[in-house]
């Protein structure tokens, strides 16, 4: 049960009991023939759904009322016999049906009324009912007997390859049962986060309780917990999990560019993780959305080269038959993942340049708060295809050239302590926002940066007008930062651009033209970047404006920054793409190689979606590679061409004659 398979489908199957024959369509041989066209080798199949209903003839829960067969067992039968694995689907946080017959276990508010998504309390049966449309339930009391009675009996009744449990996460409850808990505890449930840790801890026993059940029954059998791997999450809810699997749709759910960030960051711990996408052509629960089969493989190929296995979600008919269309469509994409898989899958992410991470600590809110920043940095860093990976409090820093502190407050004594000992054997930093400064009062800078903290900004924007070292590509006039920089006297610093702050916040009071209050003529009297031997900082949260505005000048001032640190002969790898191309280098220590993967199929906006549909080629791209092994031979090996090698003093360059869509270049050494 350890090797990953990466060439997964969640297949949805939240079923209304007001649908007749439910199941009745199900075959082995449609199944089978499903899974073989999308050469799929696990697919995530259902015990109980949103809907509260169990497709399996359960005692402890509820069987669809309309079913007459057991599903789930056939499936899994039909799945094993062509050594595809099955995890086993168990909704937990949505569950309509126990929602209703037990209105006690759903997640009150402080005032009592039940927490939900797009739930309107003055709504009648004849309403009509928005997508995605839940009460939330509570993991305890008599809804978390229930959960584990039925993994047990579910245990014991399949050849369990592992569980999948769904919306694992959720609001702060007040309900009796988790009042009753807090008062056990010696928790004041008015006070909001004594209340809100002791949802954490509720949460966590839960995940004890059916990872023991689970384990004692199917020791290695994968279990994941669904809710627990977004990056706003701040508490490590995920540590139950044996695998990550990343749920992003990328269509709809904020686009192409949140799941790199989250597969380098999970990239740094040694359980497996799997992107997750979906066929549809925007979320969950449409039947009969398709995205084109080039949107999958392009989406497929960019998972295996951020190291990550593929999960395309897909939903089953209430017949029970499976949509051959689909798994076609699947099947374009996998067929290709089977060819690339030994070129990302098990390799580690191989670059000298790291984001921080500091979300633990983090305690800045608005323009600096972390995940924005996070965010908009590493959309800079992609946009120019410079490699990253994620650094935090514990790593080993030796093998980062520079390192990035993203907008907010991240820091304490022991972090600062740490990047000090690696900045005085040579390493560089570039800081942006409130990133020096120390997170518990967001007072002082807990590093040497050549400057003393003076506060926060006057105004909520500012003008900044860049230097000689900054201006590369950039205006002289002073250029709108819609999120004011930190105010700092320079100690022994340079200053590398000066500030011009508005006349005024626009208020009803004091407003001029349609936006933006304009600039004073004088210097603020405050740096909008300085520097000192070895460190970099700018005054304002450039992630958090990239992030939110995309402004081109900002990341050419980004970019100007850090090569002051991180100059472009010290980057790992380097190549010459546009700004919609993205790039990964894999090391594969094992195979003494190293794989470097170029993709090139930018988004572009339609209607309320993102929509991957011309796939342009590229000719002729420059791929330069500079690591400490020397490198023997370069070739494509989907081609299985060899690649010219040229060598300068530290690093190899090659040629790649084209790239469309996903290309795969290997350095042998």
């Amino acid at each position: 049960m350890s090797s990953l398979r990466a060439r997964q489908v969640h297949l949805d199957f939240h079923t209304s009991e007001h649908i007749p024959d439910v199941g009745a369509r199900f075959s082995k041989k449609q199944w089978q023939q499903a899974l073989r066209l999308g050469c799929v080798n696990s697919i995530n199949i259902f015990a109980k759904c949103h809907h509260g209903w169990s497709y399996y003839p359960t005692q402890v829960g509820h069987t669809h009322p309309t079913l007459r067969r057991d599903l789930l067992g056939e499936q899994i039968a039909a799945c094993h016999e062509m050594d595809v694995r099955a995890p086993i689907y168990f909704t937990v946080g949505w569950s309509a049906n126990d929602a209703e017959t037990h209105p006690e276990w759903c997640v009150r508010h402080a005032d009592g009324s039940i927490a939900g998504v797009n739930i309107d309390p003055k709504a009648t049966p004849d309403t009509d009912r928005p997508t995605c449309s839940w009460k939330f339930l509570c993991p305890s009391g008599g809804y978390l007997e229930l959960i584990v009675a039925q993994t047990t009996e579910i245990c014991r009744r399949y050849a369990v390859d592992g569980f999948w449990y769904d919306i694992c996460s959720g609001p702060v409850c007040y309900c009796q049962s988790c009042r009753a808990g807090m008062a056990a505890e010696g928790v004041d449930a008015g006070d909001a986060a004594a209340a809100a840790a002791y949802n954490v801890r509720k949460w966590r026993r839960f995940y004890t309780a059916c990872r023991q059940v689970v384990e004692a029954h199917h020791p290695g059998a994968v279990l994941y917990f669904n809710g627990t791997t977004h990056l706003h999450i701040l508490d490590r809810l995920d540590l139950d999990n044996t695998q990550q699997d990343l749920e992003d749709l990328p269509t709809t759910w904020g686009g192409y560019n949140r799941f790199p960030l989250r597969a380098r960051f999970y990239a740094r711990e040694p359980r497996p993780y799997v992107a997750m996408s979906g066929k549809f052509h925007t979320s969950w629960g449409e039947f009969g959305g398709f995205k084109h089969p080039d949107a999958l493989r392009y989406e497929a190929a960019a998972m295996v080269a951020y190291g990550a296995g593929c999960n395309f979600g897909d939903q089953l008919h209430p017949g029970g038959e499976m949509d051959l269309a689909t798994y076609r469509n699947i099947g374009h994409a996998f067929r290709y993942v089977k060819r690339i898989e030994p070129y990302g899958l098990g390799g580690r992410p191989h670059a000298n340049l790291a984001v921080w991470w500091g979300l633990k600590t983090a305690t800045s809110t608005g323009a600096f708060a972390l995940p924005d920043n996070h965010h908009g940095i590493s959309e800079m860093l992609l946009d120019t295809q410079t490699d990253y990976e994620i650094a935090d409090t514990g790593d080993d820093l030796t093998r980062f050239d520079a390192i990035i502190l993203p907008g907010a407050a991240c820091l304490d004594e022991a972090a600062a302590a740490q990047l000090n000992a690696w900045r005085k054997a040579g390493g560089k930093l570039l800081i942006l926002g409130e990133g020096g400064l120390d997170a518990a009062t967001r007072s002082r800078f807990l590093l040497d940066v050549g400057a003393e903290y003076v506060g926060g900004p006057r105004h909520k924007i500012d003008y900044l007008i860049a230097g000689r070292k900054l201006r590369r590509g950039l205006v002289e006039s002073p250029f709108l930062n819609i999120h004011a920089g930190i105010r700092v006297r320079l100690t022994d610093g340079v200053a590398l651009a000066t500030v011009r702050e508005p006349y005024f916040d626009r208020t009803y009071g004091h407003y001029c033209s349609h936006m933006n209050t304009p600039y004073r003529l004088e210097d603020a009297g405050h740096p909008g970047a300085w520097m000192k031997a070895g460190v970099v900082c700018l005054a304002n949260p450039l992630g958090c404006l990239y992030h939110k505005e995309a402004a081109r000048l900002h990341r050419e001032l980004f970019l100007n920054a850090l090569r002051l640190v991180y100059p472009r002969g010290r980057q790992t790898l380097v190549t010459d793409m546009p700004s919609g191309a993205r790039v990964s280098l894999v090391h594969q220590p094992e195979r003494r190689r190293y794989a470097a993967h170029l993709l090139y199929g930018p988004p572009m906006p339609r209607g309320r979606c993102q929509v991957i549909e011309d796939l342009v080629p590229l000719y002729d791209v420059p791929v330069r590679l500079r690591v400490p092994e020397s490198i023997r031979k370069a070739s494509l090996p989907l081609e299985r061409k060899p690649l010219r090698l040229s060598r300068s003093a530290d690093a190899v360059t090659v040629t790649v004659p084209r790239v469309q869509c996903h290309q795969v270049v290997l350095f042998e050494y």
